[in-house]
Formats: C-alpha cells, sequence, structure tokens
C-alpha cells in the first residue's frame, strides 16, 4: 500500500477509533515491553519502604509491602490483555464455528445448538465462572475458561444470526447450486461479510473480560495474590486509600483506560 493511499485510510476513520487504536497501543506496549525495559522484581517486597511516594527509586511509588508499582502495573496489563485476549479468541471460535453450523445445517441441529444457547443464556454468567474456577481457585486457565463459557454464546447467536440471511442471498444461493463446497462459501463468501461485526463483539469483549477478571480479582474468587493483577492490586490497596491515594487508584485508572480504548476502538467503526 502506498503512503498516500495508506494516509487517506487513516483520514477516513472516526476521531474515536483512532483515539481508542492509540490508547490501545500505548497500553499494549507498556504491558508487553514494559516487564523487559522495568528491571525491578514485581514480588521484591521492600517493608522499609511501604507506601513510598513516586520518587527517583519507585517512579510510580510502592504498595504497602515496598513493591514496585510500576514494575507490578506492567505485569499486570500484560496479564489482563493475555487473559482477555485468550478468553475471547476462544469464545469467538467457538461460538462462530457453532454459529455457522448451524446456519447452514438447519433442522435438529439450528434448533439443538439454539436451545442450548438459550438454557447458558439463562444462567448467570457469574455461575458459569464460579462453578469453573472452584475446581481450580486463583489458576488463570480455568478463570478464562470459566468466562469463555459464558462468552461464546454472544458470538454464536450473532453468527447464526447474520450467516442465514446471508445464506439467503442469490450469489450464495447461485454458488451452491454451481457445486462450491461448504468451505469455499462459509470461507469466502460469509465470513468477509462477518468479520466487522465479530471484529465489535471481540473489542467489546475483550473490555468486558478485562473488567470481570478485575471485578472477581477485586473481591478475592478471582486470580490470587501475590500474581500482580489490576483488581487485586486495588483490593490489596484499598485500605491504604488515605495513606496512599495514587498508588491505591493506579490499578483502577488501568483497567478504566483499557476497558475504554476496547470501547473506543470496538464502538468506532464505520457502518
Amino acid at each position: 500500500m502506498s503512503g498516500l493511499a495508506f494516509g487517506r485510510r487513516v483520514a477516513a476513520l472516526p476521531c474515536a477509533r483512532l483515539a481508542g487504536a492509540g490508547l490501545l497501543l500505548l497500553l499494549l506496549g507498556f504491558g508487553l515491553v514494559g516487564p523487559w525495559l522495568i528491571e525491578a522484581d514485581p514480588a521484591r517486597q521492600d517493608l522499609m519502604a511501604s507506601l513510598a511516594p513516586p520518587g527517583a527509586r519507585f517512579l510510580l511509588g510502592a504498595d504497602h509491602l515496598g513493591r514496585s508499582m510500576l514494575a507490578r502495573l506492567a505485569h499486570a496489563v500484560r496479564l489482563s490483555f493475555l487473559l482477555s485476549g485468550l478468553t475471547v479468541a476462544a469464545a469467538g471460535l467457538l461460538g462462530t464455528a457453532l454459529g455457522l453450523l448451524a446456519a447452514w445445517e438447519g433442522g435438529w441441529l439450528d434448533r439443538g445448538l439454539s436451545l442450548l444457547s438459550d438454557t447458558v443464556l439463562a444462567l448467570p454468567g457469574l455461575l458459569l465462572v464460579l462453578l469453573v474456577i472452584a475446581f481450580a481457585p486463583g489458576q488463570i486457565l480455568p478463570l478464562a475458561g470459566g468466562i469463555a463459557l459464558a462468552l461464546w454464546v454472544e458470538f454464536f447467536r450473532v453468527t447464526r444470526a447474520q450467516a442465514r440471511s446471508l445464506l439467503a442471498r442469490p450469489h450464495v444461493e447461485a454458488a451452491r447450486l454451481l457445486g462450491f463446497g461448504r468451505a469455499y462459501i462459509l470461507g469466502h463468501l460469509i465470513l468477509p461479510e462477518l468479520a466487522p461485526i465479530l471484529f465489535t463483539l471481540a473489542g467489546f469483549g475483550i473490555g468486558g473480560v478485562i473488567l470481570t477478571v478485575a471485578t472477581l480479582s477485586f473481591i478475592s474468587i478471582g486470580l490470587k495474590p501475590p500474581t500482580a493483577e489490576l483488581g487485586g492490586m486495588t483490593s490489596e490497596m484499598l485500605p491504604y486509600l488515605a495513606e496512599a491515594p495514587f498508588q491505591a487508584l493506579l490499578p483502577s485508572l488501568f483497567v478504566a483506560l483499557a476497558v475504554l480504548a476496547c470501547h473506543l476502538l470496538a464502538g468506532g467503526r464505520p457502518r
């Protein structure tokens, strides 16, 4: 792509989406590159530096155990994005595949998958997460799996509804009559049309998962200390809000920025 064409494409993007993309890149850079550049161990304690204010030694201050807030925030942001990306990818792949299958096959398979999705949707999402993480409290993979079990329904319902409409279009019907296989039709005619909608769902989903994981850790049923996680850090620092308000509010600020970036990027797609 030439520089002029790239510039025109960037200029055509909504301001909200550009702001979301810029903020997301900054957070991803901080989370992915920060732990390599920051030599401080996020678990290293120095009780003599408990609640130390920002300074030359601790650029963003220290927590109640004298651990570097900058190092812990970098690791926590990386963990939040990796966990949310893994969760949304699993839920998106499962929901999209089942939605395409239901729309293509129809009949009893469509009714069965729709009934399954309605059943999952009728259950509180938090209940599904709690049932899964009860087998391995504080572990990352069970937490991601539990949230994915509650999230795949959104991808399934949207994919199924849109795919049924797309499969009824004349050019798709013509392709089926000409003998093109299911893989070709779904991969070349259906999925490209679904991609913008799935992208939007994924963006909102990542923001929702980040907030969910932070909330679960805040109430002590998610990831456990000493894991550096934004919700857990907020819970640990909350009793020291009066003594160190800056350190206590920093994790919550990063949660808000991460969710805002994802929502701006997903919600700012042109129609």
